[in-house]
């Protein structure tokens, strides 16, 4: 007996946007992972955020970055951006079949404009999914 599988594999483990208050960031490479399925109706990758701020690395800061301030484009969003929310998970590809035998490669761009906020490196964890139809 065969049964269905699917595995989310080599993802980027980070990225960086960096940049003056008011600008707008793109990332300057993509976010890359590899989707692996053999379920022939096919499967759905979504993102979301951990916590609904990006936080501060600086101790006593009170300054933090809503996620919803990150947007995400992928295969899914055709050239357009889509804010993430913490609440709700955003598609970010999604195929009505089985991925290639070596698995199939998504890349998602993300952008940002950049808050008034203190000077510092801001962080906050992305979850990916992956999961069949």
């Amino acid at each position: 007996m065969v049964t269905d599988e699917i595995t989310l594999t080599e993802l980027t483990p980070s990225f960086t946007l960096t940049g003056v208050p008011g600008a707008v960031v793109t990332t300057g490479s993509p976010v890359t992972m590899r989707v692996t399925t053999n379920n022939f109706a096919g499967y759905t990758v979504t993102v979301q955020p951990t916590t609904p701020n990006l936080l501060p690395s600086i101790a006593g800061s009170t300054d933090v970055i809503p996620a919803s301030l990150l947007e995400v484009s992928g295969p899914a969003q055709a050239g357009t951006f889509t804010p993430l929310d913490p609440g709700t998970p955003v598609v970010v590809d999604t195929k009505a079949s089985a991925s290639a035998p070596t698995g199939d490669i998504i890349a998602n761009n993300y952008r940002i404009t950049v808050p008034f906020v203190r000077p510092d490196t801001y962080t906050g964890t992305l979850n990916y999914i992956a999961t069949t139809l």
